[in-house]
């Protein structure tokens, strides 16, 4: 079924999203969108997640969480990578 929209730009280049199309892509207000130009055709979807975002989404494994252990954890990794790297030259 195609439903269109028909909506007026402001001086500003601005343009009110319909509610429909709002919930269609599943965005709340304060959240974004992008915009694809594809050859002659545009199309409207969501934006992926940025980093801001995304921080805080997921609950920490243990409460309060330990820094000082994750810190730790991050150099011994980052150790390993480099060793492993030294050995394959």
């Amino acid at each position: 079924m195609l439903k269109e929209h028909i909506r007026r730009i402001t001086s500003k280049g601005q343009v009110t999203v319909p509610a429909d199309v709002r919930r269609k892509l599943g965005v709340k207000p304060g959240e974004t969108i992008v915009f694809r130009i594809r050859e002659d055709r545009v199309e409207l979807d969501r934006a992926p997640m940025s980093l801001e975002e995304a921080f805080g989404s997921v609950p920490p494994l243990n409460r309060p969480e330990d820094f000082e252990a994750q810190g730790q954890a991050a150099w011994e990794e980052h150790a390993e990578k480099v060793l492993d790297e030294m050995d394959e030259e």
